[in-house]
């Protein structure tokens, strides 16, 4: 029996619409994990929802993870799976007192905020909301952020995991469910138990357009320029002086202007990003994130930008330097590619929902792409989030749904294939 045959009652919307009035947002300044402690406000929720459910193992650690297994119901060996997103929230924007509307039936054209009008999900900037005519679509009232990116992704597998269990007949092998904090800062997997989750193979729910399966991510690296100056009274200063902020930023002036960063690339480019430059006349720093699709990309900007600092140098005799690269993450696809049936069988569920698969890279990273790197092979499904980070922040319920279906379907198609 298909899914598809079934009568599918999505719990998809009224869960994403009480999800995203919890303000998780983290920290990246916080040392703690999770980095903020009103992730776990959702957390709990989350862990008493599976309970609810009948899952008995449903629970927030004290990581502010959410750990649930939906046990196997067929004699057939197969892999165990799970399904994985993120709850925190951007940094980049508020996500506090989210107040989230519906446009119902949605005939096209622009979409003004009701609490701030200068606020305009504009059509001709947001293309993908084309695709839209006739669906539902979230947004906030502009104020905030939506936080589609990623409890629309905890929507969908919670829809999934309650049509799952009400629905025995639907045959599958055990399926594990993971929840993580601090994704939108990097640390997303940082405090796992991979041990304790026992899944062979995952994937995240955190893409953008319906239909998407990516299995395609930078690689990142991270790196900082400490420059030491030469400090001196500046009242007596002319021939001896070597300011450090000054250094640092003719190191961002000298950066390309035309290419490598994130304003003038697209597509499969890499880029070369500075982030924060700080310090005083003695000392400064500068901050920078290096993506490229490959290890050799990196290299070369990184070796780019070593060999800018260098020359800002020669001006600067008596200062010097420092250069310090720190991996961040890779890109996915080295692991994936050596299991191609990951990747088949979410475009198989893809196309049983109703959608038009298509298979494309992701212009940065996500939980997924550490958790490939542990071991745990996980490509990323669409969960149909658009502009995150910004308060024109949307989504589309029937993209919800679509990707709760996608859900559903894979978990049948890894019995299917045992």
């Amino acid at each position: 029996m298909s899914a598809s045959s079934l009568s599918f009652t999505h719990t998809v919307t009224e869960r994403f619409l009480r999800y995203v009035v919890i303000d998780t947002q983290s920290e990246a300044d916080s040392p703690t994990c999770p980095s903020t402690e009103k992730q776990k406000d959702l957390g709990r929720l989350l862990a008493s929802e599976l309970q609810a459910m009948g899952l008995r193992d449903a629970h927030l650690d004290a990581h502010g993870y959410v750990y649930a297994t939906i046990p196997a119901n067929t004699d057939k060996q197969v892999p165990v799976i799970c399904f994985c997103s993120h709850m925190d929230t951007s940094p980049d924007c508020t996500g506090k007192d989210v107040k989230p509307q519906i446009v119902r039936n949605y005939r096209g054209g622009d979409i003004v905020l009701p609490a701030d009008s200068t606020q305009v999900i504009r059509a001709a900037e947001h293309p993908a909301l084309a695709d839209q005519i006739g669906n539902d679509i979230v947004t906030t009232d502009g104020t905030t952020l939506l936080g589609a990116d990623n409890k629309a992704g905890l929507a969908e597998i919670m829809d999934a995991a309650q049509f799952l269990i009400r629905n025995p007949q639907i045959k599958h092998g055990t399926i594990k469910i993971l929840f993580t904090p601090d994704e939108e800062i990097g640390r997303g997997v940082d405090k796992v138990d991979l041990k304790k989750l026992g899944a062979d193979f995952a994937y995240t729910m955190d893409g953008e357009t319906a239909g998407n399966i990516e299995d395609e991510t930078f690689s990142a690296d991270g790196a900082t320029i400490t420059i030491e100056g030469v400090s001196t009274h500046p009242g007596f200063a002319k021939g001896k002086m070597e300011h450090a902020i000054k250094i640092a930023a003719a190191i961002v002036d000298r950066l390309p202007k035309d290419t490598c960063s994130p304003e003038t690339t697209e597509g499969n480019q890499g880029f070369l990003h500075p982030i924060g430059i700080s310090g005083a006349l003695e000392k400064a720093t500068v901050g920078f994130i290096v993506r490229d699709f490959t290890d050799e990309g990196l290299k070369e900007k990184e070796a780019l930008l070593e060999g800018i600092v260098k020359d800002v140098m020669k001006a600067y005799p008596r200062s010097t330097y420092r250069m310090e690269v720190k991996q961040q993450y890779r890109n996915m696809k080295q692991v994936i590619d050596a299991h191609p049936e990951i990747v088949d069988y979410a475009i198989e569920a893809i196309r049983r929902a109703g959608l038009t698969p298509v298979r494309s890279s992701i212009r940065g990273g996500t939980d997924g792409s550490r958790l490939s790197f542990m071991g745990l092979p996980c490509p990323n499904i669409f969960a149909g989030e658009h502009a995150f980070h910004s308060r024109l922040e949307w989504v589309s319920v029937q993209d919800m749904e679509k990707a709760a279906d996608t859900i559903v379907h894979l978990a049948m198609i890894w019995e299917e294939r045992a």
